[in-house]
């Protein structure tokens, strides 16, 4: 009859070395980013609202506040911001709706905010929505027979590729060059040759 013999976990695995462990604990942790979808947008409602759509909380009755493609919207009272998401531009994308296949998932508009949705001249199709669509924005992305959907949206900030002319009050001597201020908020000219 042969004895059976008890081994213990620490006996029965190979010693790992510390490195072997770190660079497992890497590759886990490289495989988890990658399979994760990461989204930096908010999650809200939308509604629809009909014309006319002047005048606006924004510029009133300002025709040139509304983009041509007529990608536009009111901000509900979660983003008002007390006035401050006049021209705000948010990226949205339907991500579901009380009936299947109301989404247009593969699609994402940029819309502008012209207006605030509690006092807008129009009434949305639901109250209380975060953001409420045009016509057109909002049948971009989701079926337009529907009363609202769910969205995922993100504030856009738009940065200009122009350039930007500063005045120097004070004169400056020689051929210097500029020193960068902390976060390129503040420039400071220096004197002196560049080269």
């Amino acid at each position: 009859m042969k004895k059976l013999r008890h081994m213990t976990l620490q006996e029965d695995m190979p010693q790992m070395q510390p490195m072997a462990v770190s660079q497992i604990l890497l590759r886990l942790l490289i495989i988890s980013t990658a399979l994760t979808s990461l989204s930096y947008g908010d999650v809200g409602t939308a509604a629809r609202y009909s014309p006319p759509y002047t005048p606006t909380a924004c510029y009133g009755n300002d025709p040139s506040q509304f983009p041509s493609s007529n990608l536009f919207g009111a901000a509900g009272d979660g983003i008002w911001d007390n006035g401050a998401a006049c021209g705000r531009q948010y990226l949205v994308r339907c991500i579901s709706a009380t009936v299947a296949g109301t989404c247009n998932p593969s699609q994402t508009i940029q819309v502008r905010i012209v207006d605030r949705a509690a006092t807008s001249g129009s009434r949305p199709s639901r109250e209380g929505a975060t953001i409420v669509l045009s016509t057109t924005a909002f049948g971009s992305i989701a079926n337009p027979s529907a009363t609202s959907i769910n969205v995922e949206f993100q504030h856009y900030c738009l940065l200009w590729k122009r350039s930007v002319t500063v005045p120097i009050e004070q004169p400056v001597r020689g051929s210097g060059g500029w020193n960068m201020g902390q976060w390129g908020g503040m420039w400071e000219a220096v004197s002196g040759s560049m080269y």
